[in-house]
């Protein structure tokens, strides 16, 4: 039966947003490749504030479980703005600090972008196909498989576990379903996270990944990151060292060897003489940090290198637990610092003892 006029039209209303859409595709023009210059700026930042503990050349767990960032299926899986975000907001309650100047970090936009275009130059596949259709799982459903096959790595709620922080807010923010979808069911070869296609099926990683999105805050709910100050590095250092006119420590050990944090927090109660140092990022020390503690970050201690007491001793501490804290105290003996030692275990389990501590800019 002939198409009536009006119906014809229908059809070509239809049509003509489709066909705009593709003549503006074409006619968009191609992204550029980063520049020579901009990756060489971020191996130079790479290698001054991430390999510590994603390694060299990406490869991960250098320190505290950091993730394989180089992994050719998570570079296939993400986009430039997830890059962006991580990094610039960092992941709150994990040793992945907010590097970016809008969270009280030391990156600039570009000097971000310099990084996300690093990472892009070490990957060499195809973008992976994702799933992105609407969610479908069921989470009650999702909650038992994820205590069976999810929680002794990744922890009840997805924070507090041995591995990547999957229930975090932000991780959750920029992480699509369909990113959820290809991870579990693909995994990320060579490391302990394993592909859950064959043993479960998709239907059911559809309920996994419904489970996830309730440990996500709801949309518009302030989280930790959201209150970071965003006052820009270098912090002022404060009153070094503690206790000014008490006696030497006792018991401190020499870096490379570390103290513990008993025998600091004793010595700290005893009205020693000495200085505690953050050596995390600026973003990590106005989170939260040690009482009485001064923020020196272990990429850039020039800054303070002259009002640095050499007649007393300097402690340095991190959350890696000893990888940025390490690299601080290294550069300190460096520096002509003889009095140096590394808080073992660092914030962690300083936090475990109930040991004081504190928020913002202050000591």
């Amino acid at each position: 039966m002939p198409r009536t006029r009006a119906a014809r039209c229908q059809r070509s209303r239809r049509l003509v947003p489709g066909l705009l859409l593709l003549t503006l595709a074409a006619q968009a023009p191609a992204k550029e490749a980063p520049s020579p210059e901009q990756i060489a700026k971020g191996k130079e930042l790479y290698a001054k504030m991430c390999a510590v503990c994603h390694g060299p050349a990406g490869e991960g767990y250098r320190a505290d479980q950091a993730p394989r960032i180089a992994h050719p299926d998570f570079l296939a899986a993400v986009n430039d703005d997830y890059l962006r975000r991580a990094i610039t907001q960092g992941r709150p309650g994990t040793t992945m600090s907010a590097w970016g100047k809008e969270r009280g970090g030391p990156l600039s936009p570009a000097e971000v972008d310099a990084l996300v275009a690093l990472m892009r130059s070490w990957d060499h596949g195809p973008p992976a196909h994702l799933d992105e259709h609407l969610l479908s799982g069921d989470p009650k459903r999702g909650q038992a498989i994820y205590a069976e096959e999810c929680a002794s790595c990744h922890g009840d709620r997805g924070v507090d576990g041995r591995n990547i922080h999957i229930g975090s807010p932000l991780f959750l923010r920029g992480a699509t379903n369909g990113f959820l979808r290809y991870a579990i069911a693909k995994g990320r070869s060579g490391t302990n996270m394993s592909g859950f296609k064959d043993s479960l099926g998709m239907d059911r990683i559809e309920d996994v990944v419904a489970l996830l999105r309730t440990f996500q805050l709801p949309v518009g709910l302030a989280s930790l990151a959201d209150h970071l100050p965003p006052r820009p590095p270098p912090l002022p250092l404060g009153p070094v060292p503690l206790n000014p006119k008490g006696r030497a420590p006792e018991g401190f050990s020499t870096y490379p060897s570390m103290t513990s944090v008993d025998i600091v927090k004793g010595q700290l109660d005893k009205h020693a003489r000495f200085a505690l140092l953050d050596a995390r990022a600026p973003s990590d020390y106005s989170a939260e940090h040690i009482a009485g503690a001064v923020s020196v970050p272990f990429y850039d201690p020039a800054p303070y290198l002259e009002k640095l007491p050499k007649n007393a001793w300097l402690v340095c501490y991190c959350a890696c637990p000893h990888a940025e804290s390490g690299e601080l105290a290294r550069r300190l003996m460096e520096a002509g610092f003889t009095k140096v030692t590394v808080l073992d275990e660092g914030l962690r389990v300083w936090k475990e003892r109930s040991y004081p501590t504190r928020t913002g800019d202050k000591p």
